[in-house]
């Protein structure tokens, strides 16, 4: 789906954006069309104006022979070239573009028309200029054979002139019409449309009017009755066509390969400022057209990699996920000092006969919510959720100047968070603390990150344990000791036992109930 832009969608603001409603892009389709062929007809009427009263002179056209020629029938010709093919324009464009008009999903022969349309109305106007061409070359060569040349030259030139300008408007104008057919998969590329495009503005706005002045010094030098300062004011009449006719058709050209580009700029800019949601509007069936289409592939592949990144945050940690992304993991692992927090549910089993699956699903996803923002408030990770229990681990892979008194912190504060949201299930809390060997674990073709070590069977050990009370979490005592001050404070000796699966006796210490530590604080006021 698009993203909101603003107005330049098209490339141009004359265009309007993406998300303009369609009979308000068909009306502004409609005018620019007309608006086009009009401004163009009216250029090469200038044109053909200036050539035949300054630019070529002699033989002269103004005479009281030919005043029913320029008086009459060149005036209506003029209306009814401009009716004629306004009306036929207008015709042929409703008549192809009638799928967009009505909103429906273009077919391979509509999109066929639609691509050939520029080419159609262009020729529209190619056929009233030959019109005019043959209609007044055998006017004035009736009654003047010497007119017959000049007439054909300029008359022909003004035609080539408006058809070409004519071309290019015309396909500025159906950018939008362009950009719903690439859209519905659409897309003729046409791999010498930037090339044409150049090649038309040259041969109407420099060979023929070089052609042109080649032309004036010929008949100069042919004729007797030319003199210096008529060749003179042909060339430059000519030359002055050239220039500005150039200069126009230099620019139209132009803006339709600088407007993708500047598209693809701005959308690169929207990237670089983190916004992915910039898809670009494919509107150019061209070399450059390709190039929208890429920007957007990239974008998507961006995207793409985005998610994946989450999706890989979501599950292994985003600590882990930055740095497997930052570098190959390997198998295998490094001794770290580290502390593990186990949480294990409490009559589980109960909650899944009492409950529908979906509240048992609801109620523990809030549990394991409660637990993943107090782990990671302390800088610790959720390392893997096992059923209704969850493992955490504080000082790998990221280190911790007090992973101890992290983990210790961490587990008071989730027993005070279920406690306040999710009272309907209680849990019991453990914290190991020691050596453990963190890193990768499994086959080269499916690993994860994990600890392994006592500690981590210590602390699960502790949370069945803590099952007893679980309103007060239990630490192994090594926890406690590696802790700073302010978090062993909260903590107090309980008792030494052997733990189930283990040899060595553990030091157990209990959080002591909310208010306890201010009085310990006094007691002893350091450690």
């Amino acid at each position: 789906m698009l993203a909101r832009r603003g107005s330049r969608d098209y490339g141009s603001i004359l265009l309007g954006s993406a998300g303009e409603s369609s009979l308000k892009q068909r009306v502004r389709i409609q005018t620019l069309l007309t608006a086009s062929i009009v401004a163009a007809n009216v250029f090469g009427a200038l044109v053909a104006a200036a050539l035949a009263a300054v630019g070529i002179p002699e033989p002269t056209v103004f005479t009281a022979e030919l005043w029913w020629v320029n008086f009459i029938a060149v005036p209506v010709y003029i209306v009814a070239a401009f009716v004629i093919g306004i009306g036929w324009g207008t015709l042929v464009g409703v008549r192809v573009l009638r799928w967009a008009i009505r909103d429906e999903t273009p077919s391979k022969r509509d999109a066929r028309r639609t691509m050939r349309l520029p080419w159609r109305l262009s020729l529209v106007q190619g056929l009233l200029w030959a019109g005019a061409t043959v209609m007044l070359t055998i006017m004035y060569g009736v009654l003047d054979p010497q007119l017959i040349p000049k007439t054909l030259f300029v008359v022909g030139l003004s035609g080539v002139v408006v058809v070409a300008i004519s071309y290019l408007f015309i396909e500025f104008t159906l950018r939008p019409v362009v950009a719903e057919l690439i859209s519905a998969g659409f897309h003729r590329r046409k791999r010498s449309g930037v090339m044409s495009r150049s090649v038309v503005s040259w041969i109407a706005g420099s060979a023929i009017p070089v052609i042109g002045i080649l032309l004036v010094v010929a008949f100069g030098v042919a004729r007797d009755e030319t003199s210096k300062l008529d060749l003179f004011v042909g060339v430059t009449v000519l030359a002055l066509t050239a220039l500005f006719t150039g200069l126009l058709l230099t620019l139209l050209s132009s803006m339709s390969i600088t407007g993708p580009i500047r598209s693809v700029r701005e959308g690169m800019n929207r990237v670089q400022a983190g916004r992915l949601d910039a898809d670009l509007v494919v509107y150019d069936g061209t070399e450059l057209g390709d190039l929208q289409v890429g920007f957007n592939a990239m974008v998507s592949g961006l995207r793409e990699r985005e998610r994946m990144r989450d999706l890989f945050g979501r599950h292994v940690g985003r600590e882990v996920a930055e740095a497997a992304l930052a570098s190959n993991p390997e198998l295998g692992g490094s001794e770290r000092v580290a502390a593990a927090l186990f949480v294990d549910v409490i009559g589980s089993t109960t909650l899944a006969a009492e409950r529908r699956p979906t509240e048992v699903v609801e109620i523990l996803n809030k549990f394991f919510a409660v637990i993943v923002r107090e782990v990671e408030a302390q800088d610790g990770l959720v390392n893997k959720f096992e059923g209704d229990a969850v493992l955490a681990i504080f000082g790998a892979p990221i280190e911790l100047a007090d992973a101890a008194g992290a983990a210790l912190a961490a587990a008071r504060r989730i027993v005070a968070g279920l406690a306040d949201e999710v009272p309907e299930l209680n849990a019991g809390v453990g914290v190991g603390f020691g050596s453990v060997v963190a890193g990768n674990v499994g086959a080269i073709e499916r690993f994860e990150y994990t600890v392994i070590g006592d500690p981590v069977n210590e602390s699960a050990r502790l949370s069945e344990l803590a099952k007893r009370d679980p309103s007060r979490p239990l630490a192994a005592g090594r926890a406690v000791d590696a802790a700073a001050a302010g978090e062993a404070r909260h903590w107090e000796r309980m008792e030494t036992l052997t733990l189930r699966g283990r040899t060595a006796e553990t030091v157990v210490y209990a959080a002591m109930p909310a208010g306890a530590a201010g009085s310990a604080d006094r007691a002893q006021p350091t450690r």
